[in-house]
């Protein structure tokens, strides 16, 4: 089987998962990998299968992300992506779900995988600010400022380990 890994990465998270995914699969299949726009499409027409990574925004996928998958028809997909909001399944199954209808009907979705990844630190910095100039809004900062500290440690190594191990359990 031939395959190519792209990824689509703004502060890392995903990337460390594209590696991931790479140091599972065995070499000697792999056409490509590397960065959304970086994989030519003729490459991408040549492969049996492509592993997309993705961070999420605003809940979907980015708009480059989204223009690959729609590009995938006839292709077996494994769709990965990292997320800043929440460690929730039910938060990255909606999330998956929005990216799911970026890709043709013709794909076939062999798998997919979330977790929760870290996010830039002006982030914590916005939540902070907003929650001083808006007193009413401090409970939710505060949880929001929770999550981003929960987040900061990931992708870990549990995380890693459970992609290996969702990739490792494709046919």
């Amino acid at each position: 089987m031939t395959y190519a890994i792209v990824y689509d990465s703004r502060t890392g998270n995903t990337k460390r998962l594209a590696q991931a995914v790479a140091e599972t699969l065995p070499a000697d299949g792999r056409l490509a990998f590397g960065n959304v726009g970086e994989v030519d499409g003729a490459t991408l027409a040549a492969v049996d299968r492509v592993y997309v990574g993705f961070w999420t925004n605003r809940g979907d996928c980015t708009d480059e992300a989204a223009e690959l998958l729609a590009s995938l028809g006839g292709k077996e997909v494994f769709l990965f992506g990292t997320c800043g909001f929440g460690a929730d399944a039910t938060y990255f199954a909606g999330v998956m779900a929005r990216v799911l209808t970026h890709l043709p009907e013709s794909a076939h979705v062999v798998g997919t995988f979330m977790c929760q990844g870290s996010m830039p630190p002006s982030v914590r910095e916005r939540y902070e600010r907003q929650a001083e100039a808006n007193p009413a809004q401090a409970a939710r900062m505060a949880q929001l400022i929770e999550n981003f500290d929960e987040a900061v440690n990931h992708p870990d190594e549990n995380d890693l380990a459970r992609l290996r191990a969702a990739v490792e359990a494709l046919p």
